[in-house]
Formats: structure tokens, sequence, C-alpha cells
């Protein structure tokens, strides 16, 4: 099936100029599927995998870099307030839905990593909208092993609007331990649009609020929702992704952890590991656009190549089924977490 990719800058409600794309299928789309990115990251190239296998399994896919992101104009990976991400793609995602031509297609949010937590907060700002979410790695909460201390979080909110821009949140390179790939690395390396300095004070305070926000609401996740997360990866914890799955209120939730892989699910793993992860994402997908769901149409059971352990997976429909398979025993890095990343106690990652 044929692709059409198309580029417009559009203005937010702020008056700054903001990059977008979409990946159209020649034929009328199945459905809508709508792109958000992570920290650091942008959609016309980093995500340019997810936008060209969407559109050619039938979905019209359409992506927004945020303020300060990629191709968009602000000062580089500033986030001022979490908020004004969440309102630029709710009301450039609605604009679109507006469309005659897309009035009466089912609706998508498709989110990694920190765009998992815009993809949940879009969700909340208008629940009946949205018929449901794809999250890869979400950043959704803080993991119990290394919540900061009140304190030192009334310190930095003492400085943030003094110093709000400055880069003086410690870091390490991200891109070694999300992208098991060595070549795909390189390519994360060789793309400019993506922010790879340090992260701003105000930045990362904000991340931190809306992670602590999201942990204090997870119940309040009402959608049918799919979370996907590689076992091994160490930028986000995949612990987060099932405290998601526990807590959230959906009827209609499904969690796939793979054994072995990392953080970049969708574009740093082997090829034959990302063409797992896209043939659960797709098949998640085609069942819930105007097909009939039952409980057993969801207890499926997909191979790893990475490894000769399954996925572990978890589904719920209308709550009394759950279907569970078994867990594979292994051994994790002790390290601490912040807003679900690891490292060391207040250290973000930047580039996801």
């Amino acid at each position: 099936m044929g692709v059409e990719y198309h580029e417009v800058f559009i203005r937010n409600s702020r008056g700054v100029q903001l990059f977008t794309c979409r990946w159209l299928p020649f034929s009328s789309p199945k459905a809508l599927v709508f792109l958000c990115h992570g920290y650091g990251m942008e959609c016309s190239r980093f995500m340019r995998g997810v936008g060209t296998r969407l559109a050619n399994n039938g979905y019209a896919v359409f992506g927004i870099d945020y303020e300060g992101h990629g191709r968009s104009a602000g000062a580089r990976c500033y986030i001022k307030k979490f908020d004004n991400i969440v309102n630029d793609c709710s009301e450039f995602f609605k604009s679109v839905c507006a469309q005659e031509e897309y009035r009466e297609k089912t609706r998508f949010l498709y989110g990694e990593s920190m765009g998992g937590a815009v993809a949940l907060l879009t969700h909340k700002k208008d629940p009946s909208f949205w018929q449901g979410a794809l999250l890869v790695a979400p950043m959704c909460k803080i993991s119990e092993k290394v919540k900061p201390h009140p304190m030192v979080i009334s310190l930095l909110t003492k400085v943030e609007d003094v110093i709000p821009r400055w880069k003086i949140v410690p870091t390490k390179d991200v891109i070694d331990s999300a992208f098991k790939d060595p070549a795909k690395r390189e390519e994360v390396r060789g793309n400019k649009l993506i922010y790879q300095a340090k992260p701003r004070l105000k930045t990362a305070l904000e991340m931190l609020r809306t992670s602590m926000h999201l942990e204090e609401s997870l119940h309040e996740v009402t959608l049918p929702f799919l979370v996907l997360h590689g076992e091994a990866d160490i930028v986000t914890d995949p612990e987060i992704s099932k405290a998601l799955y526990e807590q959230a209120s959906s009827k209609d939730k499904t969690i796939k952890l793979y054994p072995g892989m990392w953080h970049g699910l969708t574009y740093g793993e082997p090829e034959e590991n990302i063409e797992i992860v896209f043939s659960d994402i797709i098949s998640w997908l085609d069942k819930r656009n105007g097909e009939s769901i039952d409980d057993a149409s969801l207890i499926e059971r997909s191979v790893c190549l990475a490894t000769s352990t399954p996925p572990y997976e978890m589904h719920t429909i209308s709550s009394p089924v759950t279907m569970k398979e078994t867990k594979p025993q292994r051994t994790r890095p002790q390290a601490n977490y912040l807003c679900g990343w690891k490292g060391r106690r207040m250290h973000h990652h930047s580039s996801m």
C-alpha cells in the first residue's frame, strides 16, 4: 500500500510556529492515529518508521513537534509549562478530527516515553473523545525507589523562575542505553533535530511534577489502551507500565513486556524485534477498529525472536477475564529513578 507524506507549519494559541506532519494511505483510512513523541525527540525523521508502517496498514497518522522540539520554534527543549504541550497537541489533533473526511473516523493516541504522559493527559482533557491509546515505554509514574525528598523539590522550585533555562541537571548519554542496535544508535546521534544537551531546570521540574500528578491519577485512565515495554529497558522502568495496567480503570487494557528488549522498541531494536512490536500494535488497532471484541479474540501469543521466552502479556476486557503468561525470571541492576527514568538522583536524560 502506498503512503503520502505531508508537512505543514501551524501557529499555536501563543503565536509559536509548530511543525506538523502526516502519513496517509492512498485509500480512505481505517482510523486516525496521533503521535506524541518523547522528550528531546521529533516526528519527521525519528518517528517516520511509526508513521509509514501504520499508514501502510491503512491508518492515517499525524505528528506534531512540541514547542522547542524538532522543527518547531522555541528555546530548545525548554518546557515552561507541560500543559502547553498537552494543549497544543489537543488543539492540533482535534482540528484534524474536525475535518470533514475524518469526522466519523475512530481516533487513537500514540505516545512514546514522555509522549506517553502527553497522550494520557490529552485523554484526560476530554476522556470521551478518544477511542484508545498505544503507550510505548511511557513516563507516567515515579518509582518508589527514589521519589525526590520534598525538601529537594522545594529548594529547586525556589530558583526555577530565576534560572529556568539553565542546563543545570546532570545527565549521561541515554542513547547508548536506549537503542540496542549500534547502527541505529549512530543514526539517532546524527539526527540534529534531536536534543542531546543537558536538561534545563524548569524542564526537569515540569516533568517531575507531571509524573507525580499522573502517578496520583492513574485510576482516572478510562480509555482502552495497549502498553508495551522492553523488560531490559534501563531508561524507563517496566514497573511503571505494570502500575498503569493495574491501576487504570479502563475495562479494555493490555500490557506486553518483551524479554531482552530495550527502551527503543520501535526504532532501536534489530528489525526482527521491531516487526514483532509493530505486529502487536497493528493487531491491537485492527481489533478495535470496528471489529467485534470478545475475550477469546484477545488471548494471543506472540514469540519474541530476541529470546526463547515469549512476551509477558496480560489482558483485561470488561474486567472479569485476565490472561497471564509466565513471566521470565531475570535480574535487574540496582538503580535510582526520577519521573520513571533511571539514573542517579535528580538525574534526567536528554533524547527521550
